[in-house]
């Protein structure tokens, strides 16, 4: 077998968002690959079938054509060629029905350079198996190659795939295997000709079951998911399809797993995400309604003073809530890529200034010095000003909230290999390694000694992090519990986004 060539593989991209099309262009071309874009599903099928693609890779919501219309016929057309489904807003329903059609897998939105590359590579790596395994079919069939040197070769290529693979005889027994199906079944080993039922679940063997009360000739796959390992470790689909004998009897059956793990981690965190937001709407919801079923009780007859407070905590507990809907709206936006942006060349010490001045009252309260280092007129990036002002406000304002009365916030900004590095520098409280971890969760908020009484939704970090990745950035953060926290906004130096 040939070494593989990565730098010659042909890539199509289809993707109606161009910021983004053009900047994943732009990655996988510095990686030395041959890129071809499609603008919409339509082009992206003609290109797709007129072309002749090891990767494509494929945006799951488009204008004209969806992404599973466009992987059904290209996956029609192009059977040989790797099709990932790129997406922020994937469900468990779509992912098995991309699995279904072929689909190699899901690029999750937003995703890393290396994170593409790597998942890029792994689609070619398959595509050049495929291709050797249709050589050699068409060269047994032209030259009646040696069954033995047929054998091994397929034996190879099976051996190579993710998915596990096992074949019993119609005694049950097991006549061949690959690595990756005792990995899916969590065992340690498979003896040729030992009883199957021995070694899987009861699950499995009641899906053996009904394949077997099937009729052979419609060779239906039956499947069904199981839990491997717990605590949703491992999850596995198995699929279980009759092998019709001479006779029209079954003479065996073919298992086939698949990890699935991913799509039921994507359906674990949507059903908890819509409990915490259910959560942290009926908080605020609740408080209100208590103060004004106080206020309006003529019973209670309460002072105008005391009115007046609840009144007041009334419109501050609304005032969270509408903040909170909001960075949900903008999150969705995000996610569905609708959010619309004027693109423009930002002089950033001039924007990070307007945000200072935007927040200096808060700073002033706790006697906090913000100290713009940034040199004005030398910085600059192609975003939407609006946009990227609401990430500097973001950070500022925790620099703000989470520092110590009398405290500094040093921003600064400097070049650092093909980014424009942004500093933000707080002589704040700081966060703890657990805190650090899951600092850009939705709704998480650090919980300490000294974060009582600050308020906050807990949205604002996600928001920040999913806009850094559409500008092909990113953002790190430095942290030591007590004494501070550095927050590094990283832009891509005068880039076309």
């Amino acid at each position: 077998m040939s070494e593989i060539n990565y730098g010659a593989a042909k890539i199509l991209l289809i993707d109606d968002e161009d910021h983004l099309r053009n900047g994943v262009k732009r990655i996988l071309e510095l990686e030395g690959y041959n890129v071809d874009t499609a603008e919409n599903g339509t082009e992206g099928i003609r290109k797709g079938v007129n072309g002749d693609f090891d990767v494509i890779l494929i945006d799951l919501k488009m204008p004209d054509i969806g992404g599973i219309e466009v992987l059904r016929e290209l996956r029609l057309q192009k059977p040989y060629s790797i099709c990932y489904i790129a997406t922020a807003f994937a469900s468990y329903e779509t992912a098995v029905e991309a699995t279904k059609l072929g689909a190699e897998g899901y690029i999750l939105k937003p995703f890393t350079s290396d994170e593409l590359i790597h998942d890029i590579n792994k689609g070619i790596q398959k595509r050049h198996l495929i291709l050797e395994s249709e050589r050699l079919r068409k060269e047994r069939e032209e030259s009646l190659l040696e069954l033995a040197f047929e054998r091994s070769r397929l034996k190879a290529i099976i051996n190579s795939l993710a998915d596990g693979v096992i074949v019993i005889n119609k005694n049950e027994e097991v006549v061949y295997f690959n690595p990756a199906a005792l990995r899916l079944l969590n065992i340690h080993t498979l003896i040729l000709k030992e009883k199957i039922r021995g070694k899987v679940s009861a699950e499995i063997s009641g899906l053996m079951n009904e394949v077997a009360e099937e009729k052979v000739d419609s060779e239906k796959p039956r499947s069904i998911q199981l839990e491997i390992k717990p605590r949703g470790e491992l999850y596995v689909e198995v699929s279980c399809t009759p092998v019709a004998g001479f006779d029209s009897m079954i003479s065996g059956m073919v298992l086939v797993l698949k990890d699935v793990t991913q799509f039921k981690q994507l359906e674990q965190v949507k059903s908890q995400f819509v409990s915490m937001v259910s959560h942290e709407l009926k908080s605020p919801i609740a408080a209100t309604l208590g103060f004004l079923d106080i206020i309006l009780n003529p019973n209670l007859n309460i002072s105008k003073e005391q009115e007046e407070d609840f009144l007041k905590r009334s419109a501050n507990r609304l005032r969270t809530l509408l903040i909170m809907v909001n960075d949900l709206l903008d999150i969705s936006r995000i996610e569905l890529n609708s959010v619309k942006r004027e693109v423009v060349r930002v002089e950033l010490a001039s924007s990070i200034k307007d945000c200072i001045d935007f927040l200096g009252n808060d700073a002033a309260q706790k006697n906090i010095q913000i100290k713009n280092g940034i040199e004005f007129d030398r910085y600059f990036i192609l975003a939407d000003k609006a946009e990227v002002e609401r990430v500097f406000t973001n950070i500022i304002s925790n620099g703000v909230k989470y520092n110590k009365a009398g405290g500094e916030l040093n921003i600064a900004a400097r070049i650092d290999g093909s980014y424009i590095r942004l500093d933000f520098a707080d002589t704040g409280i700081g966060m703890q390694k657990e805190e650090k971890e899951k600092l850009f969760s939705e709704f998480f908020r650090a919980k300490n000694e000294f974060t009582r009484g600050i308020n906050g939704t807990g949205l604002g970090l996600s928001i920040v992090k999913k806009t850094m990745a559409h500008y092909n950035g990113k953002i790190l953060v430095e942290s030591e519990y007590g004494h501070g926290t550095t927050f590094s906004l990283f832009f891509p130096v005068e880039e076309k986004i």
